[in-house]
């Protein structure tokens, strides 16, 4: 148990740096949104003459009513049929939340957990990686139970949809964000996955933490729309005054680092931290917190 330990240790490290590395604040294209759709000109271009106003962004169509979502299989019935198959999807923060789960459930006779989230990933930038596609690949090569997703700390950029780039925020792009999570939602669904979301933590940068607020806001109403469970981390990870702050206290009352340098990453205890409550919520919903029969006392 001890090399396996050591080397999930030494895959989070390595997770980890490579997430540092492509931070949403490091990457021109997170705080230029529209520069890998060419949207950006050249700095050393001549100045163009002044040409018509731009048109306004195309009013996005209206929500539409949820489509009912196919039942799908309580967990407690696939725990009592056998191992009990839990996939953690998502970026870099859900490789962290993958690890912590591990921590979390790996006592626990008869669930794996298993790794399906990739660096710099996210739900904006389908011509980048495709979470669909690519979800869909995974599920036919290993199938699961339960879906744990966490996605945004890459989505605060323009999507492409229908020949229109919508800028992150705007009603357009909320419309689209929408809609790409109800796909992926129905696609789990579809192949008898319980979903459970997890929403993203508190950030350091005024700003960045204002845009995740905004993912965590269009990702919440969602949920609630096609009746999933969502579990929000933001309190978790704020002081008492609901700020930021990297070392917070423990169960325990001792101030714990729980933050990466970044401000956007968490520590190990960290993503222990947040994923103490979605394994709670595992356990529960798979009749796994329930206390173990007592043994009757031989008769006399």
């Amino acid at each position: 148990m001890r090399g396996g330990i050591n080397a999930l240790t030494a895959a989070f490290v390595v997770g980890v740096v490579a997430g540092l590395a492509l931070t949403p604040d490091g990457r021109a294209w997170m705080r230029e949104p529209t520069l890998l759709l060419g949207a950006k000109a050249a700095a050393s271009a001549p100045a163009a003459e002044p040409g018509p106003e731009p048109r306004p962004e195309p009013a996005p169509p209206p929500p539409s009513a949820p489509v009912a979502a196919p039942a799908v299989t309580p967990l407690a019935a696939r725990a009592a049929q056998g191992p009990l198959r839990i996939g953690v999807f998502g970026d870099s923060m859900a490789d962290g939340l993958y690890a912590g789960l591990y921590r979390e459930l790996r006592d626990e006779p008869g669930v794996r957990v298993t790794k399906f989230s990739e660096v710099s990933t996210g739900l904006s930038r389908y011509d980048y990686v495709n979470i669909e596609e690519k979800t869909r690949r995974q599920l036919d090569e290993q199938p699961v139970d339960a879906a744990v997703v966490l996605f945004g700390a890459n989505d605060a950029q323009g999507i492409e949809a229908d020949g229109t780039v919508h800028p992150f925020g705007s009603e357009g792009w909320k419309a689209a964000y929408g809609r790409r999570i109800d796909d992926l939602v129905a696609l789990l669904r579809r192949r008898d996955v319980a979903v459970y979301w997890v929403g993203l933590p508190r950030m350091k940068g005024e700003r960045f933490d204002g845009r995740m607020s905004l993912i965590n806001s269009v990702v919440e109403t969602r949920m609630r729309a096609l009746g999933v469970p969502y579990i929000e981390t933001v309190s978790l990870t704020s002081n008492a005054d609901g700020g930021y702050e990297a070392y917070l206290p423990n169960d325990a009352g001792r101030r714990v680092l729980m933050r990466a340098n970044d401000g956007i990453h968490m520590s190990m205890a960290g993503y222990l931290r947040i994923s103490a409550p979605v394994a709670a919520r595992l356990k529960r919903d798979a009749g796994l917190d329930r206390p173990e029969p007592a043994l009757a006392a031989p008769a006399s």
